[in-house]
């Protein structure tokens, strides 16, 4: 059975609004029971069935791949003169403008341009909507957040697409270590890496020299690779010429490169000329030419360049601090400081835990070597000065890192806690002068704050799970970056309560190095006085000893020999004496006759001495005590039985 319901509307009610009313229910259909169709029912269990009428959905994901971006350049020249005008002849040129200028066609088109840059012009000087008036409030609200730091970018040079970029240049799978890292000096977009294994004996022969720039806007490849004669152990940029880097290599040598030449350096120091050893510091001097540097290496050297003649020096020190100018006893640097600010003065970190402060315009080589610090019990592998108190340094070795005072030279004013890992490497905060990162050998990043607590660090952040190697801070004082032992470089940015100078933070740092200072003054000159009274006595001691004519063995014999027989002579006179003058005189009268020197030898000779006769005399009198005592005792008892 089929049921047709037909809707019919007039030909003019299309397109009207709907209008709808309330009506009551109508039958349209009844379908009556039909008692002939019971028998064809089928009794069945009961079936639960269930119909869904939504659409399959399934989640799925996708990685697109990233965007390779290129950097390119245009640079702008004067152009567009005609053939017939030379535009190096001046003359030529200011004949051509002054027709040019004369020409109507020229002024309006300087009008409609006019205008145009005006609107430009306007549109720079508009309001800014997203402008924030309440900055105070904020920071406010910042400082009670805690410490906290974040990853940012991650630059590894084993990519995907660096895999195959390196597959015929770094094939071996021994990873480079991340041994130095350089910020762009005028942007914080570029970052420049050297790398190299500084394990001994791993350098295979296979493996790839090549250092590279960074473009953290594009970290899938470097900006440029830098292709040395040997590993680059140090690499800096020049503050006064962002094109130009030096490096020193790991063989000893020096070279720079100037990066709108290419990867391949510039010029590169001789062998001959170069240090012996890895050049662990190459930092760049302030210079009217800016193009003078200073290096220093472990063989104990420390090297002054100019980049326009890297053929030799132009001067040497040597790390002797016992001043005699002897390369044998040269210290190894490990780690270079120098301050801006205080041209003529640097200092070095040694492999020996010493810390030396030089003069560079001293009249001799000794004279160069000022004063030393020594603190730590292995390598110094951080040196630096603070950014606000150049006079206060920190220095990183072994387990701690240690702050210092140039004033005080014999122990530091304030250290860390002992480790349990090695720290590998540390550096000052250039916002916050309380504020020092360290790196640790276990993959750890601390953030200490001496002003908030001095026992454990305000920050820990575990970076990576291999040992990290260097660390270097942006001028901003928000991202840190972090190279691993692995080559793995990651970028952290601190939160704004460890980058954000707080209220009167530089007034409590200045107390707090003043009162540590003072402090270590104070302890100094007590051991110093301690030192020189124990020296005094040390003095006299020798003396005396210096007073004693020196004896051959042959008459210390002969003298010992000659005392003991005058030793043995005297025994043997004293003994003749008691005897004589025991025989001579008579038992009862002797303890009143008897000298007092005699009594000692009247013993064993076969006759009565004083001491036997004294000993009788006590035993009777102790006899005749003991009787009087009984008497007594029985008299006592007597009386009490006759009072019961």
């Amino acid at each position: 059975m089929e049921i047709i319901y037909v809707y019919t509307r007039k030909r003019s009610e299309f397109g009207r609004p709907c209008s709808f009313s309330d009506r009551p229910a109508k039958v349209n259909v009844d379908i009556p029971p039909d008692p002939s169709m019971a028998s064809d029912f089928i009794l069945r269990n009961p079936v639960d069935s269930y119909v869904q009428h939504t659409s399959d959905m399934s989640e799925h994901e996708v990685n697109t791949e990233r965007v390779e971006v290129e950097s390119h350049g245009v640079n702008h020249v004067e152009g567009g003169w005609p053939k017939d005008i030379n535009p190096q002849e001046v003359e030529q040129t200011i004949r051509f403008r002054k027709k040019v200028e004369k020409d109507e066609h020229y002024i309006n088109t300087i009008t409609h341009l006019g205008t145009l840059m005006e609107h430009c012009v306007k549109q720079n000087n508009a309001i800014n909507i997203y402008e924030e008036y309440f900055g105070e409030e904020e920071v406010a609200e910042v400082e009670d957040e805690p410490p906290s730091a974040k990853t940012i970018n991650v630059i590894s040079k084993l990519t995907s697409f660096f895999n195959v970029l390196l597959s015929k240049r770094d094939p071996n799978v021994t990873k480079r270590t991340a041994t130095h890292l350089s910020w762009h000096p005028d942007t914080c977009r570029k970052l420049a890496v050297a790398y190299s294994s500084l394990e001994f004996q791993q350098n295979t022969k296979d493996m790839s020299f090549d250092s590279y720039i960074w473009d953290l806007e594009n970290p899938n490849k470097p900006e440029l690779v830098l292709k040395p004669s040997s590993p680059l152990v140090s690499l800096e940029y020049n503050p006064k010429d962002s094109h130009v880097l030096v490096g020193g290599c790991y063989n000893g040598q020096m070279a720079y490169w100037d990066t709108r030449k290419g990867g391949l350096p510039v010029e590169v120091s001789t062998v001959e000329v170069s240090h012996r050893d890895p050049v662990y510091g190459a930092i760049w001097l302030q210079s009217k030419t800016g193009t003078e540097c200073f290096s220093a290496s472990t063989d104990g050297q420390v090297l002054w360049w100019d980049i326009r003649k890297l053929s030799e020096p132009t001067e040497t020190l040597v790390l002797d601090v016992t001043r005699k100018g002897l390369l044998e006893n040269a210290l190894g640097a490990v780690t270079l400081e120098f301050e801006p600010t205080m041209p003529t003065k640097f200092m070095v970190g040694t492999e020996q835990g010493i810390v030396i402060a030089c003069n560079r315009k001293a009249k001799t080589p000794p004279e160069k070597i000022t004063s030393t610090y020594s603190g730590h019990h292995g390598p110094v592998y951080a040196l630096a000065r603070n950014p606000f108190y150049p006079k206060i340094f920190l220095t990183v070795g072994d387990w701690t890192a240690r702050i210092w005072s140039e004033e005080t030279k014999e122990s530091s004013i304030m250290w860390t806690k002992y480790h349990l890992s090695y720290l590998t490497d540390g550096c000052w905060s250039t916002v916050r002068p309380a504020v020092f990162f360290t790196t640790r050998s276990d993959g750890t990043l601390d953030v200490w704050d001496f002003l908030f607590k001095q026992n454990d660090p305000s920050l820990s952040l575990k970076v990576c799970d291999e040992p990290l190697s260097s660390l270097r801070l942006q001028d901003n004082g928000c991202v840190v970056g972090c190279g691993s032992k692995l080559g793995t470089v990651t970028l952290l940015e601190i939160s704004s309560g460890l980058c954000t100078l707080q209220r009167n933070e530089k007034t409590l740092a200045t107390a707090m190095f003043e009162r540590e200072t003072k402090r270590e003054k104070i302890l100094e000159a007590r051991h110093r006085e301690l030192r020189l009274k124990e020296r005094a006595r040390s003095e006299a001691q020798e003396t005396e000893v210096e007073e004693k004519p020196v004896e051959s063995p042959h008459e210390v014999l002969n003298r010992a020999r000659r005392e003991f027989f005058e030793v043995i002579e005297v025994e043997l006179q004293r003994r003749a004496q008691a005897e004589t003058q025991c025989l001579r005189g008579k038992v009862p009268g002797m303890g009143r006759t008897q000298p007092q020197h005699s009594l000692l030898w009247g013993r064993g000779h076969g006759s009565a001495s004083v001491f036997q006769v004294k000993d009788r005399a006590g035993e009777e009198a102790a006899a005749q005590g003991e009787e009087s005592q009984l008497l007594k005792d029985k008299e006592e008892e007597e009386e009490e039985k006759e009072a019961a």
